[in-house]
């Protein structure tokens, strides 16, 4: 009788162990994502972003913003490179609420301005490189398929000519933003 007694409890410590085996959630799309912003798109720019999942609750990437369209995207930003870090809070791999520490090698194309004698102010334009640190929030949502969307913000600050009373309309605050749709492989 005894041996049936074991033999039953080993049966049932086995399915358990099973059983708590089988509700592991596995991340099998992959840690790479490629990902557009959709909404620069419709206002002739162009920001694809990379993204590597280091673990299930943080990842790095980079992304890239490029106008090809002057008329349409009436910004004085000429181009960004924006390295950036998140740490999760959702409950699925790399996805759900995030918050993000960002650096932005940016070009912005600045107006200056100088005061002759007479009291005669003269204009010209000016190419501005500059480097911001920064911080956002944002929710990813991925299918089991492995497409991705992305809502996220954020806000930075210049560190390098922010000093200079010559500038017409120059501001040291950066920011990003982005309506992002993409594939994890």
């Amino acid at each position: 009788m005894k041996n049936y007694v074991v033999a039953f409890l080993m049966l049932f410590t086995i399915m358990d162990a099973q059983a708590q085996n089988d509700t592991i959630k596995k991340n099998n799309l992959g840690q790479n994502e490629v990902k557009l912003n959709a909404v620069f798109l419709l206002f002739g720019s162009f920001e694809p972003s990379y993204e590597r999942n280091l673990s299930e609750q943080s990842s790095v990437g980079i992304s890239a913003f490029i106008p090809f369209d002057n008329k349409n995207f009436d910004m004085d930003l000429n181009y960004y490179i924006s390295p950036y870090y998140r740490i999760f809070f959702g409950k699925k791999y790399a996805a759900g609420f995030f918050l993000e520490g960002f650096g932005m090698l940016n070009s912005m194309e600045q107006k200056y301005y100088t005061t002759s004698v007479e009291g005669h102010y003269s204009y010209w334009d000016e190419d501005v490189s500059d480097f911001a640190l920064g911080f956002g929030l944002g929710g990813k949502w991925v299918t089991s398929g492995g497409f991705v969307f992305e809502v996220n913000g954020g806000i930075g600050r210049n560190f390098f000519n922010t000093n200079n009373d010559d500038y017409y309309d120059y501001s040291p605050i950066v920011g990003k933003f982005g309506f992002n749709v993409g594939y994890r492989f």
